[in-house]
C-alpha cells in the first residue's frame, strides 16, 4: 500500500493554491506521504517502545543459544594473615607468630549435561518470543501508517472542500454583480439583490467553517508527526481515484483467510502461545534430576614459602579437579510447583488473548468490507448526483437570466450542486481511505523501510 501512495503522488504543492493567507503566518514544511510516515515512525511512542523491546528479545535469544556452552570464570584474591600460623617443618607442625601474605587464583568451568531438555526448550522459547516481537513491530508500523493515512487524506479532503466552497462563493459573488447590473437596468427587483446578498453571506460562513476544519485537521496531523511548535505541513497531493475495485466480489471467507495469513498481530499471538507453552515445559523440567560436569583449576602463593611467585602458582600448588554433579530435587518449599503454576496461568492467558485477537481480526475484516462496499456504491451515486445537479443548475441559471425562473429556484439549484460536489469529494476520498482500511484489516498494508 505504501508503494501505491508513492506512485500516486503528484509533485505539486497544495498550500500555494488554498489558504495562502492562513499559512503565511506560520512556518511550513513540504512533505509527501512517505516522509510523513517516516516522521511518525521516528516519533510514535508505541512503535519506539516496541523497537526497544526488540533489543532485549534479541539479547535474550542470544543468551539462550550461548547457554549450550560451558560457563567459565576466573577468580583471584589477595589476603594478609597476621598472628599464629601453622607451618610444617621437618615433619612437625610448628606454630609461629608471623605475617602471611596469600594469593589465590583459579579457573572454574561448569556445563549441564542433562536437565530434562530445559536448555533446548529455553532456546526455542526465546526464538519464538523474538519472532513474535518482530511481528508486533510490523503491526505497530502498519498502525502508524494507517493513522498517518487517515489524517493525511482528511487534510486533502478538507482542502478540496475549501476549494469547492471558494469556487462557489466566487460564482455567487459574480452572480450578485450581475443581479446588481440587472437591477440598474430595471430587469430585477431589490428582493433578488437582497436574497443574493444573503446567499453570499451564507457561503462566506460556509467557507469559514471549511477553513476552520482544515486548520483543525492540519494541526492534528502536525501534532501526530511531532513537528516543531508552529510548523505546519504542506502536503503533496495524491490521486484518490481508482479505476478498479480490488475487493469487490470477494467473499468473506476468502478475505478472512487472507487476514489470517497476513495479519501480523494474529501471527504474533500464535508465536507467543507456543513460546509460553515451551516456557512451561522448561520449568517443569526442574522436577527431574540434573547432571552437570565441572572442572576447577586452583593454585595459590604464600609468603611463608621461600620459592618465588611463579613457581608456587604454576608448579608447586596447582590443583586440577574434574567431576560430575548430580542434583535430585526433593523439597524446596514448593518453589518449583509455584513456578510451574505461574507459567501455566501465563500460557492459558495467552490462549485467551489469541482467541480474542482472532475474533477482532474477523470483526475488523467484516466491518472494513461492509464500509468498503458502501463507499463503492456512494462513489458511483455521487457521480450521477453531480452530473444531474450540473444540468439542473445550468438550465435554471439560463431560465433565471431570461427572467422565467425566480431566485428561490436558482439558489436551490446552486445549493444542490455545491452539496453534490462536496458529497462526491467526500465519497472519492472515503473510498480511497476504505481501501487503505481494508488493507490494514487484512494485514497487507506495506510499510517500506
Amino acid at each position: 500500500m505504501y508503494k501505491k501512495f508513492i506512485t500516486l503522488f503528484i509533485p505539486i504543492a497544495i498550500g500555494t493554491l488554498l489558504l495562502t493567507g492562513a499559512v503565511q503566518a506560520q512556518d511550513t514544511v513540504r512533505i509527501n506521504f512517505r516522509q510523513a510516515v517516516d516522521l511518525a515512525l521516528a516519533s510514535n511512542v508505541a512503535y519506539q517502545i516496541q523497537a526497544n523491546t526488540m533489543e532485549v528479545l534479541k539479547l535474550q535469544k542470544q543468551s539462550a543459544l550461548l547457554s549450550h556452552l560451558p560457563n567459565a570464570n576466573i577468580n583471584t584474591s589477595f589476603s594478609q594473615q597476621s598472628g599464629q600460623q601453622f607451618q610444617q617443618i621437618e615433619g612437625e607442625i610448628v606454630v609461629t607468630n608471623v605475617t602471611n601474605e596469600v594469593v589465590n587464583a583459579g579457573l572454574n568451568m561448569s556445563m549441564p549435561i542433562f536437565n530434562a531438555g530445559r536448555r533446548i526448550l529455553d532456546t526455542q522459547s526465546s526464538k519464538l518470543a523474538y519472532e513474535a516481537g518482530g511481528k508486533g513491530l510490523d503491526r505497530a508500523a502498519q498502525q502508524v501508517m494507517f493513522d498517518v493515512a487517515r489524517r493525511y487524506l482528511q487534510v486533502l479532503l478538507d482542502q478540496e472542500i475549501v476549494r469547492i466552497s471558494k469556487e462557489n462563493l466566487e460564482n455567487q459573488q459574480e452572480l450578485l454583480r450581475q443581479i446588481e447590473g440587472f437591477l440598474e437596468a430595471g430587469l430585477r427587483t431589490m428582493s433578488d439583490k437582497y436574497n443574493q446578498q444573503s446567499e453570499v453571506a451564507r457561503l462566506e460562513s460556509v467557507l469559514v467553517d471549511a477553513e476552520l476544519q482544515y486548520q483543525n485537521d492540519i494541526w492534528d496531523l502536525s501534532e501526530y508527526l511531532q513537528l516543531e511548535a508552529g510548523v505546519v505541513p504542506v502536503l503533496e497531493a495524491v490521486d484518490p481515484r481508482s479505476d478498479e475495485s480490488r475487493f469487490e466480489g470477494m467473499s468473506m471467507p476468502e478475505l478472512y483467510d487472507i487476514a489470517q495469513a497476513n495479519r501480523a498481530d494474529g501471527t504474533q499471538q500464535q508465536l507467543l502461545e507456543t513460546s509460553y507453552k515451551k516456557d512451561m515445559q522448561a520449568i517443569k523440567a526442574m522436577y527431574y534430576p540434573r547432571i552437570g560436569a565441572f572442572y576447577n583449576y586452583n593454585t595459590f602463593f604464600t609468603s611463608l614459602d621461600d620459592r618465588n611467585l611463579q613457581d608456587q602458582l604454576w608448579k608447586v600448588y596447582p590443583q586440577n579437579t574434574l567431576g560430575l554433579s548430580l542434583a535430585i530435587p526433593i523439597f524446596n518449599n514448593f518453589q518449583n510447583r509455584l513456578d510451574v503454576s505461574r507459567s501455566r496461568v501465563a500460557y492459558k492467558n495467552q490462549i485467551l488473548q489469541k482467541e480474542s485477537v482472532n475474533r477482532k481480526i474477523y470483526q475488523d475484516v467484516k466491518l472494513a468490507y461492509l464500509n468498503y462496499m458502501a463507499a463503492v456504491k456512494k462513489e458511483g451515486n455521487t457521480g450521477i448526483q453531480v452530473m444531474a445537479a450540473k444540468e439542473a443548475q445550468n438550465a435554471i441559471s439560463e431560465r433565471f437570466r431570461l427572467g422565467i425562473s425566480n431566485f428561490v429556484d436558482l439558489a436551490t439549484s446552486n445549493q444542490q450542486l455545491v452539496s453534490a460536489q462536496a458529497d462526491q469529494a467526500q465519497a472519492i476520498y472515503t473510498l480511497f481511505f476504505q481501501e487503505v482500511l481494508m488493507q490494514h484489516a487484512l494485514g497487507t498494508l506495506e510499510v517500506l523501510e
